[in-house]
């Protein structure tokens, strides 16, 4: 029997009832950057095996998935632009022309807007996602190379590799609000589900920088091991991995007390990194090798070695999102009028409503399509702890009088 949970929104008084139903994995899939080619490898999660190869740019570097997972931002190093590719036929539908010698990237949780860090021009690129054009370009600091969007959207954090900073943006209008001085050659970051710390790699001093990011100050310095590299955090927030290139191994934070509780061996110079969904597996790219381990978060060992082209980097969020078998079918985030988000989601989930809606109703059916529930929403913003929800898919549902204005669905994985 399915049962159902009621949260609240804090401060607007509004309950959601959320459903749980089946995921598929099947169509989960990694997106391979080869930098020493112009490709990227698609690798089946379930499976563990190459089952396409695109064509990209020279160079190609970055990657970000969406977070509703319908399309792939890759940098291009090479002819400095950025190739948007579309999951659904694994081709590119667009290259858009960017700063010099783009690297990290990521797209907003909102899936409108994609950040590039241009490493010689020590700017980022703000890309619509829209219409494919850049829309603002903004001084970050020498050698902008890693990018990561807060869980909220609301921040942009900027590794500067030549200054030895991370430039905070706001995004709402592209201005740097902060610049906090971390470790020699900070690489790329992440930033906690909450959105309470920032996780910077410092290339050039074996450790990794945490930064506070409610006063943007480093709370805490974390040796590891030689010229760590990529990094990603589990989807609970517990755990951050670090893909040390010159030692072969990966370290694990636990983000509690910040310490390395586990050291990895992995295949020969690990640089990009990233998490399934659910936190079970953790993908690394293997340059030198021309592959990706697997990892098995459980017991912190390599369990798969899957062949991929010449020189795989990966930079960044390179996992897409769970799909679903039944439910709702989620609407692209250009024309939802609510959306929530991160996707997936652990303990704290967000409801941005894009055009500031007022007096809609949000209405909640069970499994068997039965209304459950009705209440009015208000605002922009709005919060929900999920703390107490199972893992699982969940949908909703907002009406008006002309009729269904939203839909979607969501992942929980503790």
């Amino acid at each position: 029997m399915i049962s159902y949970k009621r949260v609240w929104l804090r401060g607007h008084g509004i309950a959601l009832l959320l459903i749980f139903y089946t995921i598929n994995m099947s169509s989960q899939t990694a997106y391979i950057t080869n930098t020493n080619v112009t490709s990227v490898s698609v690798i089946n999660v379930l499976t563990n095996t190459v089952i396409d190869s695109i064509t990209v740019g020279t160079y190609p570097q970055g990657v970000s998935v969406s977070h509703d997972g319908t399309k792939v931002y890759i940098t291009n190093s090479g002819p400095n632009n950025v190739s948007v590719i579309n999951t659904a036929t694994n081709t590119v539908t667009a290259t858009i022309p960017v700063g010099s010698w783009p690297m990290g990237i990521c797209i907003n949780p909102a899936g409108t807007k994609v950040y590039v860090a241009n490493y010689n021009d020590g700017t980022v690129s703000v890309i619509n996602t829209a219409t494919n054009t850049v829309i603002a370009l903004i001084p970050s600091g020498v050698n902008a190379f890693g990018v990561y969007v807060s869980p909220n959207g609301n921040l942009v954090y900027v590794t500067n590799w030549g200054a030895n900073t991370v430039s905070v943006i706001n995004a709402s209008n592209n201005s740097v609000i902060a610049t906090i001085p971390v470790g020699l050659r900070p690489q790329d970051i992440t930033v906690t589900p909450d959105g309470s710390k920032a996780y910077v790699t410092n290339w050039g001093a074996k450790t990794v920088s945490v930064i506070n990011t409610v006063n943007n100050t480093v709370s805490a310095t974390i040796i590891v091991d030689s010229v760590p590299n990529g990094v990603t955090v589990s989807p609970d927030g517990s755990r951050v991995y670090v893909a040390n290139q010159v030692s072969n191994t990966v370290s694990v934070i636990n983000t509690s007390s910040d310490n390395v509780i586990a050291t990895i061996p992995v295949g020969n110079a690990p640089n990009g990194i990233s998490i399934t969904p659910d936190g079970t597996k953790v993908y690394v790219a293997v340059s030198n090798d021309n592959a990706v381990n697997v990892i098995n978060t459980s017991t912190n060992t390599v369990i798969d070695t899957i062949p991929v082209s010449i020189g795989p980097t990966a930079m960044g969020r390179f996992i897409s999102p769970y799909t679903s078998t039944v439910g709702i079918p989620e609407l692209s985030h250009e024309n939802e009028v609510i959306f929530l988000y991160p996707n997936p989601a652990n303990t704290i989930l967000n409801i941005h409503c894009q055009l500031g809606i007022r007096n809609y109703e949000l209405g909640i059916a069970d499994i068997m399509g039965n209304e459950v529930y009705k209440e009015t929403i208000n605002g922009i913003d709005n919060s929900i702890d999920i703390s107490d929800l199972s893992n699982g898919v969940y949908f909703y549902q907002v009406n008006s009088e002309k009729g269904i204005v939203s839909k979607g669905k969501f992942v929980v994985i503790k």
